[in-house]
């Protein structure tokens, strides 16, 4: 298995924050995607100072499926300029990770 990622991206609503969920996760790009439905976003955008409340998806993937997963959630997603943050997971139970590897394409167990 290539390194697992936690890729974290938000969204406007629950409803767009599943719609996509969906998709990557029957593309089989992402083995499990967590939605929590409601944060509080602050952040300069244009010049100007913005609060919203959006969902935040955490995203279970692979280095190997990263680029096809950031193009996927780029095409889709309805911001001009998506969050995209991906961070290793450098720990997690042995037969957790195995799953996310089983369950995703471009990899080898």
């Amino acid at each position: 298995m290539t390194n697992p990622l936690l890729v974290l991206t938000t969204f406007p609503d629950i409803d767009t924050a599943q719609r996509l969920a969906k998709q990557i996760v029957q593309a089989k790009l992402a083995a499990c995607v967590n939605i929590l439905p409601q944060v509080q976003s602050i952040y300069m955008w244009q010049g100007e100072q913005c609060m919203d409340t959006e969902c935040i998806a955490l995203i279970k993937t692979t280095e190997n499926n990263y680029p096809e997963l950031e193009s996927c959630i780029q095409k889709t997603h309805p911001y001009e300029l998506p969050e995209i943050i991906a961070t290793p997971i450098t720990k997690g139970s042995a037969s957790y990770l195995s799953w996310l590897s089983m369950s995703l394409k471009n990899e080898v167990v």
